[in-house]
């Protein structure tokens, strides 16, 4: 059994005004692509397949084609629901997509069987059964308690969250016995498990005041695709929980990241094999860091990479001559006639500046409310222990209007 891992494709995202529409397209075709060239049985999406909510139509298109497009590939979809993805969006097609062997799970289940399926091979036989579990909102699996505090919440979140975990998996154990094989069992998940090593772009998922799910928490399944981190990468180094990452970097510290999907190879005996295949990147962006001389020459550098038709998108962070007041006089200059773009610059004693283009661009859509919310501190003349207190307050209040 053949399955690719993929999570966090973020359609409709737009990165300090720039829209990612043909990134995904490239990114599309090259993933029917893999599957065809190494003979996929089954794709799963772990999550975050939309920006927002409520994505552009465009976004939306791209999406529905993609999955017509699979189905000539003879390769099941699965869909599991994120934090950003809307519950009733993702719910308004499963029905009809399920006609197009897509199966879409956007949020836990009220029957939790139907978060139960059977994955075939490209020849019609049973190949592994998933338990597909999706972004997990408190009022799904927990109700909350009067009286308890911030340590009883995030332990009976935890609880929670594994009872779900371990609920599933037993179904999949009596099904895997029910048809008498030894099919492999395979688990997803959208969250932050301990360890995990995130990057600037992944809103932080605070379920309740559950900030991390410990990795022996989960069931022991076969294979565990995970969802929500940006960044490839084993959980506590174990070969079969992985993260797959986003397939293009959505934001300037991802940019020397190899982003890839994962090829994972299954048999009765369990995993075989988890093959990397890197994502090859469409848009050059690049995070430039030194002082004003020093960024002439990486500009010159970076501007190799870039085309008329696709300029390199460039965060500069400017040391030692951070003081100066002409700073996006003095790198325009540096730029004039290169291909590429300077979508933000940073001072490195201060916080990001208007860049050559505004940070209007820049709108409350693309920012989650935590960033909204550390924004407006930082712009105060606050000490540490006042943001530190600030700070636990906005969490308290959050905290409780997840609850409710």
């Amino acid at each position: 059994m053949r399955i690719l891992h993929t999570s966090d494709w973020h359609l409709g995202q737009h990165f300090m005004g720039k829209t990612r529409q043909f990134e995904h397209q490239q990114f599309c075709r090259w993933l029917i692509e893999q599957v065809v060239a190494h003979q996929v049985d089954a794709l799963i999406i772990a999550g975050d397949i939309f920006d927002t909510g409520a994505p552009p139509s465009y976004a939306r298109e791209q999406y529905n084609r993609f999955i017509v497009e699979l189905r000539s590939a003879q390769c099941e979809l699965v869909v599991l629901g994120g934090n950003h993805d809307s519950v009733a969006m993702l719910s308004e097609s499963k029905t009809l997509l399920q006609q197009l062997d897509t199966r879409v799970i956007p949020g836990v289940c009220e029957d939790i069987t139907e978060q139960l399926l059977v994955l075939n091979q490209r020849d019609g036989t049973p190949g592994a059964l998933l338990c597909g579990i999706p972004f997990i909102r408190p009022r799904e699996v927990l109700q909350s308690q009067a009286g308890q505090g911030a340590a009883d919440k995030q332990l009976a979140l935890q609880q929670a969250i594994a009872a779900h975990y371990q609920a599933l998996f037993d179904l999949a154990q009596a099904k895997q016995a029910e048809l008498g094989g030894h099919l492999p069992i395979i688990a997803t998940g959208h969250l932050t498990t301990v360890g995990a090593s995130a990057s600037e772009s992944v809103r932080e998922i605070y379920v309740g005041a559950l900030e991390a799910f410990p990795t022996n928490a989960f069931p022991p399944a076969d294979y565990i695709a995970l969802g929500h981190i940006h960044r490839p990468q084993k959980v506590a180094g174990l070969e079969h929980i992985r993260y797959c990452g986003s397939p293009i970097a959505l934001s300037f510290d991802e940019a020397r990241q190899q982003k890839e999907v994962l090829l994972v190879e299954l048999n009765a005996n369990g995993l075989q094999q988890v093959t990397v295949l890197p994502v090859p990147a469409v848009q050059p962006m690049l995070s430039l860091r030194g002082s004003l001389k020093e960024l002439q020459a990486a500009i010159g550098e970076a501007a190799k990479q870039g085309t008329e038709t696709r300029p390199v998108w460039l965060e500069i962070q400017v040391s030692t001559d951070d003081y100066l007041s002409d700073l996006q006089t003095r790198i325009a200059a540096m730029c004039e006639g290169l291909p590429v773009e300077v979508l933000r610059i940073r001072r490195e004693r201060g916080t990001a500046t208007a860049s050559l283009f505004s940070e209007s661009k820049e709108t409350l859509d693309e920012l989650s409310p935590e960033q909204v919310f550390a924004q407006r501190v930082s712009s105060e003349s606050l000490d540490k222990s006042e943001q530190l207190r600030l700070s636990a307050l906005y969490r308290q209040t959050l905290e409780q209007l997840q609850g409710e």
